[in-house]
């Protein structure tokens, strides 16, 4: 999010986005060289050096980033699995279509939404500054990276 909020204003260093992001420095490693081989941000060396956005954040959609992080879009599997499995597992043809049609839904709004469109959304303390966890509230990553991320499309 902060390569979005800050489009346009030079490369950022792995360790300032990790920190206003609140994100181990390794991870965002892995995930932003996942970004750059498939040519969504750009890295720079140097002392000016870091990471920046190679497109405008309104050409950049979710679903490009999650597929390329994550896998497919959904935590049914990718479409075409689903479909062989309404086609071959008539005991279980409704519950196969219910994941299928979840999968779509969600596909649709991932599709349909921008790096630039979360900017335009009102947010709640993003970012690590005055961000303070309670003791007993989960600390969730936003998105894990897999192996083989680029198997199975959806």
């Amino acid at each position: 999010m902060m390569l979005t909020r800050r489009y346009n204003q030079g490369s950022i260093r792995i360790r300032d986005i990790a920190y206003e992001e609140n994100l181990p420095e390794k991870f965002l490693e892995l995930i932003l060289l996942e970004l750059k081989n498939a040519r969504i941000v750009e890295s720079v060396r140097g002392a000016k050096g870091g990471y920046a956005l190679r497109r405008p954040p309104a050409e950049i959609r979710l679903s490009e980033i999650i597929r390329l992080v994550d896998g497919p879009l959904a935590p049914f599997g990718d479409a075409e699995q689903l479909r062989g499995l309404i086609t071959r597992d008539a005991d279980h043809r409704a519950l196969y279509q219910v994941f299928l049609d979840v999968r779509d839904a969600a596909a649709k709004i991932l599709e349909n939404t921008t790096l630039a469109d979360l900017m335009s959304k009102p947010t709640t303390n993003s970012g690590r500054r005055g961000n303070k966890k309670k003791k007993d509230e989960a600390s969730v990553l936003p998105m894990t990276l897999h192996a083989g991320g680029k198997e199975g499309h959806d």
